[in-house]
């Protein structure tokens, strides 16, 4: 087997293209891992994610430990086979699923008890059990046990936490133990505060990870401040090392990180935005149950070659979003799952070439344009 290594193919300004290398396959950088929750992406076949570009999907150890649980599908052969998909899978750690949906919940330095939002059971987490929970799982990726503050918060609360998330990162190591092939990745911590999250750079880097996760962003601070964050935080991570920016984002979002060194990202937008008839497209973002494509002949956008684009028109996506058919979710979230991997391939073309400014450059403009002027 060989093992988990990142090879840095080439950069442009703070933007880097490269691959990591997995014993599952190769993950093109930059990378969008689309969100596979409960081993599904929603209205996706895992061979339809692999053919919009896909190298790596994200799995959620919180979801997956309440509901089927993670020692069900370790018996059943790993996450892999179970959701049959063959490529490389990520996992996060449930800690900010514990702090956002989780029920009655009580933090210690032990870690976290609380209640499962399904059924109320009581379930505890700390480093070590969500370190199991992945090994079960059989994930490539795992990512440290942490805990994520939600923004705004005050100082003193934000440096107690990362504090407490290093101690965390330090016994996910530990935990982790010694497993080749897969990857552990530290999470920075420290809200917008520059200082402290180069405390928190600094703990994660004499630890020692395969990938270091920018965390605690993209929670309700606005682009600006994300922004100005990862005019920084990413510089303070190894340089030769995977940066993974969590749960980010919009479009716009995924180039500006990727313009501020950040090789990683994942969200729910896309998927979650296909089913609620929100469609991305290089000229924006269009709403399909809006009575203005009823009557409209023309694909969502022609220079796509997704199935949605390639088959289908506006008036019959309108038709079938309205009449709340299947098809509907399996059209959209396939088509914007194949948008976003098309940025993806985008910049990591013109980042080899030299050329990412003016590829950023032609991307805005192109959005800024909005949808194409109704019939």
């Amino acid at each position: 087997m060989t093992g988990f290594s990142f090879e840095k193919l080439g950069q442009d300004g703070k933007a880097r293209t490269g691959v990591i290398h997995t014993p599952r396959g190769d993950i093109r950088t930059p990378a969008f891992m689309p969100v596979g929750t409960a081993a599904t992406v929603k209205a996706m076949m895992p061979e339809s994610v692999a053919a919009t570009g896909a190298d790596i999907l994200l799995g959620n150890t919180y979801h997956l430990m309440l509901r089927p649980t993670a020692e069900r599908i370790d018996a059943l052969g790993g996450l892999h086979r179970f959701m049959n998909w063959d490529k490389p899978i990520l996992t996060d750690s449930g800690g900010f699923q514990v702090m956002s949906l989780a029920g009655l919940r009580k933090l210690t330095e032990e870690g976290v008890t609380f209640k499962s939002h399904i059924d109320g059971s009581k379930h505890a987490l700390t480093p070590e059990r969500s370190m199991e929970i992945q090994r079960l799982l059989g994930s490539d990726i795992v990512m440290c046990f942490d805990e994520c503050p939600a923004l705004p918060a005050d100082k003193a609360r934000i440096a107690d936490s990362m504090r407490l998330s290093m101690r965390w990162a330090a016994r996910s190591r530990d935990a982790f133990g010694d497993r080749p092939g897969h990857a552990l990745f530290g999470i920075q911590q420290g809200g917008l505060e520059e200082d402290l999250r180069a405390e928190s750079a600094q703990a994660l880097t004499e630890i020692g990870f395969e990938g270091y996760a920018v965390g605690g962003l993209a929670v309700g601070e606005g682009q600006e401040a994300m922004f100005g964050c990862l005019d920084f935080a990413p510089d303070q991570l190894p340089a030769d090392k995977p940066r993974y920016l969590m749960g980010v984002g919009k479009p716009d979002d995924i180039v500006g990180a990727v313009a501020r060194g950040i090789d990683m990202m994942d969200c729910v937008l896309p998927s979650r935005s296909g089913r609620t008839g929100q469609v991305f497209t290089r000229h924006g973002v269009l709403n399909i149950k809006n009575a203005r494509h009823q009557d409209d002949p023309r694909p969502l956008d022609e220079a796509c070659g997704c199935p949605a684009c390639r088959g289908y028109s506006r008036a019959y996506l309108h038709h079938v979003f309205r009449s709340q058919e299947i098809i509907s979710s399996m059209l959209l979230t396939w088509h914007n799952l194949q948008y976003y991997q098309d940025i993806m391939s985008g910049m990591r073309a013109a980042i080899a070439a030299g050329g990412f400014e003016a590829w950023q450059a032609t991307f805005h403009a192109a959005r800024a344009q909005g949808d194409i002027d109704p019939l």
